[in-house]
């Protein structure tokens, strides 16, 4: 190879090589201080567009999985209304028995059936009770909940009406005056627990329905974070044996750019 001054070939390669190992050892620097592959969307333009529409899609399935939580909350509510008006029945059934006592005087009889317009006032307010503002009761659904994130799938909560005499406790809030016991018959109240038993039963299959919805969303919600995951989350030991090969070319490049640059002054010699 010609002796030459203007131009120095060897310096101008390794000073190439030193630009494209410092670069690498940069990207690699930025991955393991961001934990993550895509630092750029020139690193992997398409798993970027991927990943946006993966991360998108898990953040979907937790709104859905917390609009299940509050309806199985809803639901946890109603029933506790239900089950308190099932045991205000029971006590107006007993009383009802022991009103029918005819060993009991007039004023046995009126302090029975003073209880009962006390246990029927309350019947009346359990069905009027609401959660963060919505009825829990009434002759309408309450609405749908959405179980999946595009809405496609929905469960129902069925209207349940404990004001209303179909459901028989309307039947009994409706008795008033010093002889309500005696417009009541044993068996309106039968009927009216019968009634309350199977709006419990109904609750209960939409809280378990829910319940199995909710472990199916958050079962995708992690498997769509698993799989995007993988294409942007870095693999720090791997990414950190090549922070170390990156580390040792630019130490390498930087010693023979400075080996390359002092090669060129062998011409002195033939000048001297």
């Amino acid at each position: 190879m010609s002796v030459v001054i203007n131009t120095n070939y060897a310096a101008n390669v390794a000073a190439n090589n030193l630009a494209a190992s410092n670069a690498m050892l940069q990207k690699s620097l930025n991955r393991l201080s961001s934990g993550s592959k895509i630092v750029s969307p020139a690193d992997d333009a398409g798993g970027l567009a991927v990943s946006m529409k993966l991360s998108a899609a898990a953040v979907r399935q937790g709104a859905v999985a917390n609009n299940i939580g509050n309806a199985v909350s809803l639901l946890q509510s109603q029933d506790g209304a239900m089950k308190v008006t099932g045991k205000v029945l029971e006590r107006i059934s007993e009383l009802k028995v022991l009103y029918s006592d005819i060993t009991k005087s007039a004023s046995d009889k009126a302090n029975y059936n003073t209880e009962f317009l006390a246990l029927a006032q309350q019947l009346a307010d359990n069905a009027t009770q609401t959660f963060n503002g919505v009825s829990l009761f009434g002759s309408t659904s309450i609405g749908s909940v959405s179980v999946t994130d595009d809405g496609a799938t929905t469960v129902t909560i069925a209207a349940r009406d404990l004001a209303s005499s179909a459901s028989g406790v309307g039947v009994i809030t409706a008795a008033t005056g010093a002889t309500a016991l005696d417009t009541i018959t044993v068996d309106d109240i039968s009927t009216a627990l019968e009634n309350v038993a199977t709006m419990r039963a109904n609750n209960g299959s939409e809280q378990s329905r829910l319940g199995f919805a909710s472990e199916l969303v958050t079962t995708n919600k992690a498997n769509l974070e698993a799989a995007n995951s993988r294409i942007v989350d870095v693999d720090v030991a791997a990414e950190s044996t090549q922070l170390a090969r990156f580390n040792i070319l630019v130490q390498a490049g930087t010693a023979m750019l400075a080996q390359a640059n002092q090669s060129a002054q062998s011409a002195l010699k033939l000048l001297q």
